[in-house]
C-alpha cells in the first residue's frame, strides 16, 4: 500500500530516477536504445528542478510513497493542446512507477488521485498522450476508462519518428 502526497523539491532526485528508469524499461524496443542510454538521472533532475520551481506553473505533481520514499510520480494540469467539446479539459502529462513495482496498483492509485483532484479543480475531461507501440500503457489507460480519440502526433527520437495517440475520458 502506498500513500499519495504533493511532490516537494526534496523529491526531485527520486522522481527523476523513477522517470529515467521508467523510460528505459517501458520504451525498450520502442524508443531507440541510443536515446534511452543517453538519459541520466542527473540531467533529468536538473530539468525537473527548473520545471518544478518555475513561477506560475499550472501543472501539479504527486508522488506515491513506499517504505523507502517515492515509488511513483504523476504530473497533471490543464490540457496543453486544444480539445474539441464543451467543458474544461485536464491532461495527465506524465505517469511513471518504479519498474520493479509495475503491476502492483501504484499507477492506478496515482491516476485515481489525479482524476479526483482534476475534477475538484473543475476539469470535466482528462487527456493524455501515449506512444502507439506502448501496448502495455495503452491497456492500462483503457482499463482506466480512456479511449483513443483519433488525434495523433509524431515525435522524433534520435532520427526515428514515433507516433503518439491522444486518449481521453470523462472525469
Amino acid at each position: 500500500m502506498v500513500h499519495v502526497r504533493e511532490m516537494d523539491a526534496a523529491d526531485v532526485g527520486a522522481v527523476s530516477a523513477i522517470r529515467v528508469r521508467g523510460w528505459q524499461a517501458a520504451y525498450a524496443g520502442i524508443v531507440p536504445g541510443t536515446y534511452l542510454d543517453a538519459m541520466t538521472v542527473e540531467g533529468d533532475a536538473g530539468r525537473r528542478r527548473e520545471l518544478f520551481s518555475r513561477p506560475g506553473r499550472t501543472s501539479r505533481d504527486l508522488v506515491a510513497l513506499g517504505d523507502g520514499g517515492p515509488v511513483g510520480w504523476i504530473c497533471f494540469g490543464p490540457c496543453r493542446s486544444g480539445m474539441p467539446g464543451p467543458g474544461r479539459a485536464g491532461e495527465v502529462h506524465a505517469l511513471y512507477v518504479a519498474p520493479d513495482l509495475v503491476g502492483r496498483g501504484i499507477g492506478r492509485t496515482l491516476l485515481g488521485e489525479a482524476h479526483a483532484r482534476m475534477k475538484d479543480e473543475g476539469f470535466e475531461t482528462s487527456a493524455l498522450w501515449v506512444l502507439g507501440d506502448n501496448h502495455r500503457a495503452r491497456r492500462f489507460y483503457e482499463r482506466a476508462g480512456y479511449r483513443a480519440d483519433g488525434t495523433v502526433q509524431d515525435d522524433v527520437y534520435d532520427g526515428i519518428t514515433l507516433t503518439e495517440l491522444r486518449y481521453r475520458r470523462v472525469l
